[in-house]
């Protein structure tokens, strides 16, 4: 079975982007989140919010 990128309709908090990339990863959800937040907040070079903004809008949800 193939894996599609989706954001999730389940395990959402503000799009489902970071629901959607953990299940994708096979990886929970919240550890997922809890790392994105420390990249984004210790790495100049990494602008977290941007990157979510990205993905929010280029990943279609499931079940579209």
């Amino acid at each position: 079975m193939n894996k599609v990128l989706r954001r999730s309709n389940n395990d959402q908090w503000i799009a489902g982007v970071m629901g959607g990339l953990a299940d994708y990863m096979g990886i929970g959800s919240g550890k997922l989140r809890l790392i994105f937040v420390i990249v984004s907040c210790l790495s100049a070079a990494f602008p977290g919010l941007f990157v979510y903004l990205i993905l929010w809008f280029l990943m279609p949800k499931q079940g579209a």
